[in-house]
Formats: structure tokens, C-alpha cells, sequence
């Protein structure tokens, strides 16, 4: 069986048959068959690494090695939160991520802590966070490029209990390739200063803060209270601008991260947190992420073209891949979520003719919403490759 991993343009779908919660159990997990064996893992956002060797803190005979060998019908497991598995790159290697394939990763959400050791002795914390609970396929969580010769992945319980298991896992290399950034947004200058202006009553009401912060020092907390209305037009908002001048025949991809507040406001109407605004004054902008009720959604040339439920309390990886036009033909849109393909190329208008875009981030929503609307942005970054983004 071939040990080589794809990098792959669109998502496999691994269905698993259907086993319970086989954890609750039995002490030594019985092998589950997923149906499917392939000859390579898919990876998405992810330049997998090879590995020396793979220890963990224990396993209940589904051994660490199953989670090198190319298979989803194969696993390491253990019971207890604080359970770790732990990969040895054989030398210092520049690394930016993992994925990992979660063992019944479409039932429930596996809490996580990432860390790093150059001497598998000492260890930093680089990555805190949760599995979607949505896939059996490999998600891929990224942060900031260092050069380390260990990763650890350290499991702190699921959604229903308190196993660990990992169907696969693979350490991520950083990018090499020339990098063709066009800018950063994501705020680790500890202020506002790489964006062009902002738009708000009061400087409360977009702060730079240290914490949560989804990658770096720094996120924004963007706040919005009834009656805010920085520029006298409709709604009420507090926004950041970033004159990024999007133009016909352009391309570009876009990342960042949005978390919404454990209360953010449940209502039947808008609430915008990303927009590209067209250079006129007024109208709906060609390309807008918005709340409604308990959906997020996703609107391009006049039409909603990809929607989700609303997630509080958890940040939410966008990488967005535009190309810009007037002409519905040749204009599309593309959205990955939390690692995943969720909308593939979809062609709809995404400017207005003779007109350009420009980026609006923070949180703009209907003037009748009473409650005091918190959203946080973090890690904000404009490419013309995937890979610049990632």
C-alpha cells in the first residue's frame, strides 16, 4: 500500500457504518470497518510530512501506529482526557499544522490541545480547540510556522465521553513556495493601524484585544449597541474599512477567523460581520456574510448561495476565493470552512459594473436590534494563492 498522502482540489466522502458508541463500552475497542481502505489519505490545506515514529501516553490496543498507515478502518485509541499521541519528524522541521481524522468524527466533537517540542522534553502550547463533529475525513488546523522536530496532539475528552481516537493524523510543513501576499489584517501590531479607517462611535467599540485571540496576540472585539451610527446612514454598525480595491479580472483568496459571542443576538433579521462594499454610496453590497435568525449565510450577486447554523462561542476559519467581475459568467466564489470545501466554485456577479469593492469588517445590522451585538475577528490575510492564505 502506497504511503504517499494527496493534496486534493475537492473533499472524499468516507461513509462509516453505523457502530454506537462502542467507548461507553468495552475497554479495548473492537475494529469498526469504514467500507473504505484507499491507498493514500486526502488532505486539504495540508503539505504532509513523513514521520520517524509515533508514541502515545497509552492505547487500548488500537496501537499508535494505526495512525500512520493509510487507513480509516484502523486507529490508535485510549480512554481518559489528557490522553496524547506524539510524532517525531526525525530533525527540526518547519511545520505550520496537522490533520487529523478523527475515529467517529461525524458523531461528536473532540476538544484538543496541539504543542510542539524541539528536545521531546519541553513543550509549548500552539493550537487549543475543537473538531467539528460533522466528518469522518481528515480536517486540517493551522497556526503560525515554526521550526519544531515533535507534535503532540493532546486529547481532553469528546462530546460524549472521554476517549481519544484518531483514525490518521499528519504534520503539516510550512509553505516554501514564493509567498504573494497582498496584505495582512490580523491585527498582531496590537492596533488598527494596518487597516484604512474605521467607522464607529467610539473606540470601545472596536478594540484590539489579547484574548480570545484565534491565532497571535491579538483579535478585534467588535461591539455594536442600538442607536450606533457612525456615518449617519441606515443600520447601526461599527465596521473597520480596508480599501483593498478589488477590480474586474481580479483574484484573490481571503482568510480569517470570526467568533460570536456566547449572547450574540438571536433575530429574524440582518446582521452583517464581512462585506465587500461597492464604491457607490448606496445599495446591498455584491458580496456580504450575514446573520439572520440562527443561520449564517453567504450572499453573492444577489443571491444566497451558501448558508450554516450559527455557531456561538467558537471560532469559525474562513478561506473565501473570488474572482471579480461583473458578469455572472466569469465571476465565482469558493468557501472553505474550518478546513472543509462547504461551497464549491459557484459563479454569480461579484461586482457592480464600473465600479470596484472594498473590504468592511466588524459587525453593521438592522437599527431595530435592542440587544448589544459581540462579534471577534482575528487573522485576516489577502493572497492570489491558496498557499499564501494558508
Amino acid at each position: 500500500m502506497k504511503k504517499t498522502l494527496l493534496l486534493v482540489e475537492a473533499l472524499i466522502v468516507l461513509a462509516g457504518t453505523g457502530c454506537g458508541n462502542a467507548d461507553d463500552l468495552v475497554s479495548n475497542e473492537s475494529l469498526e470497518t469504514l467500507g473504505v481502505a484507499s491507498d493514500a489519505l486526502a488532505v486539504r490545506n495540508c503539505v504532509p510530512l513523513s514521520t520517524l515514529s509515533v508514541i502515545a501516553s497509552g492505547h487500548d490496543g488500537n496501537v499508535p501506529e494505526g495512525t500512520r498507515d493509510d487507513r480509516l478502518d484502523t486507529r490508535w485509541s485510549n480512554l481518559g482526557k489528557g490522553s496524547w499521541i506524539d510524532y517525531d519528524l526525525g530533525s527540526n522541521r518547519a511545520i505550520s499544522g496537522v490533520a487529523i481524522a478523527w475515529h467517529q468524527g461525524n458523531l461528536r466533537t473532540n476538544n484538543f490541545v496541539l504543542s510542539v517540542s524541539s528536545d521531546g522534553a519541553s513543550y509549548t502550547s500552539v493550537y487549543t480547540g475543537k473538531s467539528s463533529g460533522t466528518t469522518t475525513t481528515a480536517e486540517t488546523y493551522a497556526f503560525a510556522s515554526r521550526t519544531t522536530r515533535r507534535l503532540r496532539i493532546t486529547v481532553n475528552g469528546n462530546s460524549l465521553n472521554d476517549w481519544a481516537s484518531i483514525a490518521e493524523a499528519r504534520v503539516c510543513g510550512a509553505p516554501t513556495a514564493t509567498s504573494s501576499v497582498v496584505w495582512r489584517g490580523d491585527f498582531e501590531t496590537g492596533d488598527r493601524t494596518q487597516w484604512s479607517k474605521t467607522q464607529m462611535v467610539s473606540a470601545d467599540r472596536l478594540q484590539v484585544v489579547p484574548s480570545p485571540a484565534r491565532q497571535g496576540s491579538y483579535a478585534l472585539k467588535a461591539t455594536v449597541r442600538q442607536g450606533d451610527n457612525p456615518i449617519g446612514s441606515s443600520g447601526n454598525r461599527n465596521e473597520l474599512v480596508r480599501m483593498t480595491n478589488e477590480k474586474e479580472g481580479d483574484e484573490y483568496y481571503y482568510r480569517w477567523s470570526t467568533m460570536f459571542a456566547a449572547d450574540f443576538p438571536s433575530v429574524k433579521t440582518w446582521q452583517l460581520f464581512t462585506q465587500w462594499h461597492h464604491s457607490g454610496d448606496s445599495g446591498s453590497p455584491p458580496v456580504e456574510f450575514y446573520v439572520n435568525g440562527e443561520t449564517v449565510n453567504l450572499r453573492a450577486g444577489g443571491t444566497v448561495v451558501w448558508s450554516t447554523p450559527l455557531v456561538r462561542g467558537q471560532w469559525q476559519d474562513f478561506i473565501f476565493h473570488v474572482k471579480w467581475s461583473s458578469n455572472a459568467g466569469v465571476g465565482f466564489v469558493e468557501l472553505y470552512r474550518n478546513g472543509q470545501l462547504v461551497l464549491p466554485k459557484r459563479y454569480a456577479a461579484t461586482l457592480f459594473a464600473g465600479q470596484t469593492n472594498y473590504l468592511k469588517v466588524g459587525l453593521y445590522r438592522n437599527s431595530s436590534i435592542a440587544p448589544v451585538g459581540v462579534v471577534y475577528h482575528d487573522g485576516w490575510i489577502q493572497g492570489r494563492s491558496l498557499q499564501d492564505v494558508q
